[in-house]
């Protein structure tokens, strides 16, 4: 690729500017279709949001300092989002989210670990194409509830038309509007989306002001949550910390290859490591954990600036807004409609990467190829709609999330139960 920038270049202060705010709309963007998952008080949210916009802010400017030192934006995992939502889930009538943070901060200190250990090498030779598939399309299919329960909420059944029209809408434009478009702008569409999105929603319903009155709430103090251990949730948190290594791994080195990063098992192992660290921060604080986004080698091949020193002012402004209450009560008020769609548009191009890599590195070539393929899917699918009384308390973190019983069933199929047809 001809780029303007390499990723040690410094470019001048306009330029500089210019492309800073692209990282940090986009970031912006990114933390934001996760605010919903926060508990609460409106203000309560609020300083959750707060957390996250400095966690995430924080990370993408260690990363490109100390960790892979490539632009990458850092956002919450999707995949510790279905991790969150089945644990809550299986706890009933009770709600503890410390037994949740406790379990993402023991999976980051176990993911630094194994990168600082030099175990990468021998993990990653578990995950064949096919297993890689696999989890790309589970993270799409597992979503596709919590995505439902936003854009038609239950409890506002007035906004479910509003709720049709607009995906059916939006998704084709913004599909459209990301294949026509390039450079800058094309980065832009999700950004756009949600902007244009909350505008046509507030103007129909209205209530803007109160809803970021309400979110302007007194948060109170930073809490801190316990360390509290449940070893189902714990057990189910590692099944998804395997798939956010995946997406982790991936990211850096899509963007690597794309740019001709020189040193790039070394830039790996150090932005696994980092990643692992955050996650432990992130669970300390309370939060979800962060990783890179494939997103932005999108961002780079647009702009044909690679630079790393690009994305660190807009890392800094992401920490200064979570740093502002009154800004991120702004954010916060976006409607989980409109928040929904954007997610569902997400969950899409995820779903294509994943057909992508199927069809570029000839993953089905066969019938039982594509058995290891659909069964874990359709597994996933069942076991997330599973009733609860069905399960044993003390299984439900795992037997109920349908990421982890997809994951573990693609494994057991790939390199036990399909393995010798496999090979002849």
């Amino acid at each position: 690729m001809d780029l303007k920038f390499g990723l040690d270049d410094k470019p001048r202060f306009r330029d500089m500017m210019l492309y800073s705010v692209e990282w940090f709309v986009l970031a912006v963007a990114v933390v934001i279709t996760t605010i919903f998952i926060a508990q609460g008080t409106p203000g309560e949210k609020v300083l959750y949001a707060q957390k996250m916009f400095v966690v995430m802010g924080g990370a993408t400017l260690l990363q490109a300092l100390f960790g892979h030192r490539m632009p990458l934006v850092v956002g919450p995992a999707s995949v510790l989002l279905i991790g969150i939502l089945t644990a809550l889930a299986s706890q009933g009538d009770t709600t503890n989210t410390d037994v949740i943070y406790t379990s993402i901060l023991l999976c980051g200190a176990l993911l630094a670990v194994i990168a600082a250990g030099g175990l990468l090498k021998y993990i990653q030779r578990i995950f064949t194409p096919r297993i890689v598939v696999v989890i790309m399309m589970l993270l799409s299919f597992t979503l596709a509830g919590t995505i439902k329960n936003l854009i038609f909420p239950a409890h506002l059944t007035e906004q479910h038309t509003f709720g049709l029209i607009f995906t059916i809408v939006a998704i084709p434009l913004m599909a459209l509007l990301s294949t026509r478009l390039r450079g800058i702008i094309k980065s832009l569409v999700i950004p756009t989306s949600l902007l244009v999105g909350t505008v046509i929603y507030y103007l129909r319903f209205g209530g803007f002001n109160e809803a970021v009155g309400r979110f302007s709430e007194p948060s109170g103090s930073l809490i801190i949550p316990n360390l509290e251990f449940n070893w189902g949730i714990i057990t189910a948190f590692v099944f998804c910390f395997i798939a956010l290594l995946i997406n982790d791994v991936g990211s850096i080195q899509a963007l690597g290859s794309m740019v001709k990063a020189s040193d790039m098992n070394r830039r790996v192992n150090r932005g696994v490591f980092l990643t692992g660290v955050l996650n432990l921060v992130a669970g300390g604080l309370g939060v979800i954990g962060p990783v890179n986004y494939s997103l932005s080698p999108g961002v780079v091949a647009g702009s044909r600036c690679a630079s790393r020193y690009t994305i660190m002012p807009a890392a800094i402004l992401l920490i200064i807004c979570g740093l502002i209450p009154q800004m991120v009560a702004v954010f916060a008020a976006i409607p989980d409609t409109i928040i929904g769609v954007i997610l569902l548009y997400l969950m899409g191009t995820q779903l294509a990467a994943a057909f992508h890599v199927m069809v570029a590195e000839r993953n089905v070539l066969t019938f039982n190829d594509g058995l290891i393929i659909g069964l874990p899917v359709m597994i996933a699918l069942l076991y997330a709609i599973i009733p609860a009384e069905v399960v044993p308390q003390i299984l439900r973190p795992i037997v109920q999330n349908g990421f982890v019983m997809g994951v573990i069933t693609v494994i057991l199929m790939e390199h036990i139960f399909l393995k010798e047809k496999k090979l002849q």
